[in-house]
């Protein structure tokens, strides 16, 4: 659960550093590669701005834009042209709702969570890092190459921030992976990750890796729909 942990709040590391000016906003801008079990590599761009952030995933043309402020998620598939708009604070309840559907045993399983550096350093993408191993019940399941060539004065702020509001609907279902993100926190932020609970034992793996970071003025338009695209409304949840 650490990576849906991760999915949920990792995205908004750094949109505190945000300045506001007339006809964009200073952001920051993430390039990383995401590789699934079979080696499938895919490319994924993150913006962050002030309360927004948009992520595109390349392979797949698709792009969520969510604006916490504004209470808004828009979802982009560029292939149809098509997209939808919902109110985000609704869709994190959907989906909060369903995870306690589908993951009922969590509720019961409680592993114990060891956080281990192994001492060894390497230069990725021009990171400085260091080797942290994840043990779940004496298992290993991640292995993060953490940088603290990033400030995490800010960093931790947001994350702190986005944990608190996840919590109150994700409360069982992120309990572990918040621990590990509190256990691995000193340690900076993760450039190179490999997660071994993906599968069983450590016939594979998914890996994410950041590529590139840099500080970059954001038009107001990254953070909307192209304005050719038509919206669709989604069809109210069954209940």
């Amino acid at each position: 659960m650490k990576r849906t942990f991760w999915i949920l709040c990792g995205w908004l590391a750094f949109f505190l550093f945000a300045l506001t000016f007339q006809d964009s906003i200073a952001g920051v801008v993430i390039e990383q590669t995401m590789k699934d079990m079979e080696g499938r590599a895919s490319k994924v761009v993150l913006y962050y701005a002030e309360e927004k952030f948009r992520t595109d995933d390349e392979e797949k043309g698709l792009t969520t834009i969510i604006d916490f402020q504004g209470d808004r998620m828009v979802m982009i598939d560029h292939r149809s042209k098509h997209y939808i708009q919902v109110k985000f604070t609704q869709w994190k309840k959907e989906v909060a709702d369903q995870l306690k559907k589908d993951l009922p045993s969590l509720k019961a399983e409680r592993r114990k969570i060891i956080v281990k550096n192994t001492g060894e350093r390497a230069t990725i993408n021009g990171f400085k890092t260091e080797k942290v191993q994840v043990f779940a019940d004496e298992e290993l399941i991640e292995e993060n190459w953490m940088t603290r060539d990033v400030e995490m004065k800010e960093f931790e702020k947001v994350m702190e921030k986005v944990a608190r509001g996840f919590s109150k609907d994700f409360q069982v279902e992120m309990k572990e992976g918040q621990e590990i993100y509190e256990r691995l926190r000193s340690y900076g932020y993760p450039i190179l990750v490999k997660d071994y609970a993906t599968t069983y034992g450590l016939g594979g793996i998914d890996v994410s890796e950041v590529k590139k970071m840099e500080k970059r003025e954001l038009k107001d338009e990254v953070f909307l729909p192209p304005k050719d695209y038509k919206r669709v409304v989604p069809e109210p949840s069954k209940k």
